[in-house]
């Protein structure tokens, strides 16, 4: 009899174990966190430091650990940043988030042009398969040859072996004023020439699972986002995804000297990847600390990694 129930009990664990394994999802299934976020000059430059004027004074301290901290909260999977500064700066974030626990072994890097030192960085714990990033391009403003310059990152990532995340990173011309020409006229011209290299894309693949993501320093009206969208209707439209924090507040931007909210990070989805992302689970992220890190909030997006088309 002893014998008997034994049995009976390994059959019940047998029975219990297969249950959970038909309800752990496969990893291709699980739903990958992309995170953009402005970390407001992680950067060597000139600070005021215990009331006195620093030259070359890197990002505060307590300013980074409210970035690893809040970053610790949200464990993206693929992490998108801007106002990174040179690689030797990226090399210290990808070690002080290792060492939070955050592992992301295989990045991409965009220097900004004519040694503006605000770059562009992907970190992932998936790898980086191919990348187009540029930070080449140039337009004309009176006659006068400006270089885009904050460039683009464009990377592409296997999450799986059936699945590709196409990333296009941008960080456009600031609304800070300056002599060399009007700063809403440079940022337009930017976005006409991230909407070139997006078609370009979208022409050799339609289908990409491509998404635009950024500080893109407009208002969703103004014509450098409704540039970067593209022709509403067509097959190579950028639809917006309208995030909100957990207030129901859309603002990712806060200018203290203005005391001007805004909503400045934006992230574009293509056709391609639309049915993938899971608006309920993306988020603009909101804690209590937020400011003590950048002036800006992070963008969640989440992604199911499988092909709905």
């Amino acid at each position: 009899m002893r014998e008997l129930k034994i049995a009976w009990v390994g059959v019940l664990v047998l029975i219990f174990n297969l249950v959970l394994a038909e309800e752990k999802p496969p990893e291709e299934l699980k739903p990958v966190k992309l995170v953009f976020y402005n970390l407001k000059n992680y950067l060597a430059m000139e600070r005021r430091v215990n009331g006195e004027i620093v030259v070359n004074a890197p990002k505060p301290e307590t300013e980074i650990r409210h970035i690893i901290d809040g970053l610790n909260t949200i464990k993206p999977d693929i992490l998108a940043v801007c106002e990174m500064g040179s690689p030797g700066y990226l090399e210290d974030f990808q070690f002080r988030l290792k060492k939070s626990g955050l592992n992301y072994p295989h990045t991409e890097m965009v220097q900004a042009a004519g040694g503006f030192d605000r770059n562009l960085a992907l970190l992932s714990r998936f790898p980086i398969v191919s990348s187009d990033s540029r930070n080449n391009y140039t337009y004309r403003i009176n006659g006068d040859a400006l270089s885009f310059q904050r460039g683009i990152l464009d990377a592409s990532i296997r999450i799986n072996e059936k699945y590709q995340i196409r990333c296009v990173v941008l960080h456009l011309k600031s609304k800070r004023e300056i002599a060399e020409a009007n700063q809403l006229e440079m940022r337009l011209q930017e976005a006409l020439l991230a909407r070139k290299h997006i078609d370009r894309i979208l022409q050799a693949t339609p289908e990409s699972n491509l998404i635009v993501i950024g500080d893109l320093n407009d208002n969703r009206q103004e014509p450098p986002i409704k540039t970067l969208q593209g022709f509403f209707g067509g097959n190579g439209y950028l639809s917006s995804l309208n995030l909100s924090d957990q207030f129901g507040f859309r603002w990712t931007h806060y200018w203290e000297f203005a005391d001007v909210y805004s909503r400045f990070d934006y992230a574009l989805l293509s056709r391609g990847i639309f049915p993938e992302v899971d608006p309920k689970q993306s988020r603009i992220h909101h804690w209590s600390n937020w400011n003590a890190a950048s002036d800006h909030r992070p963008l969640i997006i989440s992604i199911l990694p499988i092909e709905k088309n």
